[in-house]
């Protein structure tokens, strides 16, 4: 788990190096909002449509080896739009980084999917997506270092770096399943496999009656249901749930990267803060984004009873309201600091939800392609949205853009109102 964190967090700071850097690109390359919204999407069109392909690919082969190439690949690429000599040059390396980064999520994603029993697989997922917002926090305050120092450019070449020794790293330490690693003892594969194991005896745990204080009540709201098992390719892609949780998926990262990507800019353009308060405001929506993963991870799986309907719900009603309160946003630093944390956070509550929910519904062979189904509407929200609101800016406002994207997640939570939620696996057996 330690290294899907620092793998993630590197992935997601190759992504928001960028919007640290747009002003200083745009102002070389002579590009309006519309054509930097395009290069900001051509990331995720690319990573887009590798999703199914690479999901297909972990299938047969695992994630020990691709996740190895893959990382090697995101340093090139980064590298790649450090050297840019003309704007179709900076385009085809952030093609490059996207199609390079796509096997990186399916691959974490599955590694804990095959790794971590059913009780502890929302926790393992708030922690590899706050790997994913920590990356953008750490991000600014290095880049605007950087900038400082030597110029835009370095920062592609110095985040070109990390990349390579985490490669070699996971091709040493992680196999793509306990079985075959030289480090699980018996008892641990069984505690893995099977959910009802304690993790300090390694015998069976006995029901515990103070455990089920979970409202019954809830069960109604987001329609538990004991489902079908999705357990062949082609009832991936005929689920709804499955379906319905890529177009609510779509939503919610479609909005994160607007945030990524373009508040830098706002920041600079709108409220007129300086670089080095435009770096530490940047940061403020990811600091919250890494509490509410780990907070909603650990949530879902000891409050929730591993229900993961009620915080993707959460997080996409609070978002749509915090997205129309930006409207209002101060342009006091420390006001405005502490609404960007907020929005982060409780977009963030039900944020590892998404991924954990299919788990619930394929199984070990499957949920490789069913994730990649998810993250590909993951990929296709931040190939429109960046570029939406590029289009919205030359043409209207920042309110206008806060206005779609706060339409857009309520939006989601009606698709998520449709969505069943699977009744646990150690339920469904004691009904």
């Amino acid at each position: 788990m330690g290294l899907i964190f620092l793998v993630y967090t590197l992935a997601n700071a190759d992504r928001a190096n960028l919007g640290v850097a747009l002003p200083y690109i745009r102002k070389e390359f002579h590009f309006s909002n519309t054509e930097a919204g395009l290069m900001i999407s051509l990331f995720f069109a690319v990573y887009a449509v590798a999703q199914i392909p690479v999901g297909l690919l972990y299938r047969k082969i695992g994630p020990r080896v691709l996740m190895a190439v893959s990382m090697l690949f995101t340093s090139l690429s980064t590298w790649l739009i450090g050297t840019a000599s003309s704007p179709l040059h900076l385009k085809l390396s952030r093609a490059l980084l996207g199609f390079s980064e796509a096997p990186l999520p399916i691959g974490c994603g599955t590694t804990i999917d095959r790794w971590f029993p059913p009780r502890e697989k929302g926790t393992a997922a708030g922690l590899f997506w706050a790997a994913s917002k920590s990356g953008p926090v750490i991000c600014p305050p290095i880049c605007v270092a950087v900038i400082a120092w030597a110029g835009w450019r370095q920062i592609f070449l110095i985040f070109a770096i990390p990349g390579i020794v985490l490669s070699l790293l996971w091709v040493l330490v992680v196999r793509n399943k306990p079985e075959e690693s030289r480090f699980v003892s018996p008892a641990e594969l069984e505690y893995i496999r099977d959910e009802q194991v304690d993790a300090k005896t390694k015998t069976r745990k006995q029901p515990n009656p103070h455990e089920d204080r979970y409202p019954k009540w809830l069960d109604k709201l987001i329609r538990v249901k004991r489902v079908e098992p999705v357990d062949t390719i082609a009832k991936v892609f005929r689920s709804w749930n499955i379906m319905g949780n890529t177009i609510a998926w779509l939503c919610m990262v479609g909005i994160v990267n607007v945030i990524m990507a373009w508040i830098p800019s706002y920041l600079v353009t709108v409220k007129h803060f300086t670089a080095l308060r435009m770096g530490a405001l940047s940061s403020a929506p990811f600091v919250g984004a890494v509490l509410g993963n780990l907070l909603g991870g650990w949530i879902s799986d000891r409050v929730l009873k591993m229900r993961r309907k009620p915080l993707m719900m959460v997080s996409a009603l609070s978002t749509s309201i915090m997205m129309y309160s930006l409207i209002y946003a101060p342009n006091h630093a420390v006001y405005l600091g502490a609404l960007l944390f907020a929005t982060g956070f409780l977009l963030s509550l039900g944020y590892s939800a998404f991924t954990v929910y299919p788990m619930g519904l394929a199984n070990k062979e499957t949920f490789p392609v069913a994730y990649s189904l998810v993250n590909t509407g993951g990929s296709i929200g931040p190939s429109i949205f960046p570029l939406v609101a590029g289009v919205i800016l030359d043409h209207y406002n920042w309110n206008a853009v806060f206005l779609f994207l706060a339409a857009c997640s309520f939006f989601c939570l009606l698709v998520l109102c449709t969505m069943h939620e699977p009744l646990p696996e150690r339920e469904a057996e004691s009904a």
